[in-house]
């Protein structure tokens, strides 16, 4: 397994600073496997999203108790969107600030686990696909 790139999806997918792009295309770029490359980078992040939502819900004051400094107005504004556009809204989660939001107003709001992780999975494994399809095609 390719654990830098795993970790580096993984802390991306919280609210670490991480950059997985970057190391998919450095690692596409020295001829790593793009399914295998892909695989890895989505299973990090999704780890990584998973993570986010489970911190959701513990909820913003515990994690503030823990020196974590997170905007509850971005919280609460990912969760109007949640109420408002439903599960497909998670789909989004690849978005940079927004997707992280996402994931702790789902895990706030109580959405069902598997459901969460099958609409991230497939919103976080579109972004690398297209990504890998972009650098194949350049």
């Amino acid at each position: 397994m390719d654990w830098i790139l795993f970790g580096s999806a993984l802390s991306s997918a919280t609210v670490l600073p991480g950059s997985s792009e970057l190391l998919l295309l450095a690692r596409l770029q020295e001829g790593a496997d793009p399914v295998y490359s892909v695989t890895v980078a989505t299973l990090g992040n999704v780890l990584g999203s998973t993570v986010t939502f489970a911190t959701g819900l513990l909820g913003l004051t515990a994690l503030q108790r823990y020196g974590l400094r997170i905007a509850p107005t971005a919280v609460e504004r990912a969760g109007a969107r949640l109420r408002r556009f439903g599960w497909p809204s998670l789909l989004l989660t690849w978005l940079p600030g927004l997707g992280d939001a996402l994931c702790l107003a789902a895990g706030a709001l109580r959405f069902p686990l598997p459901a969460f992780v099958c609409l991230v999975t497939v919103g976080k494994a579109a972004r690398y696909v297209v990504l890998a399809a972009l650098f194949a095609a350049g």
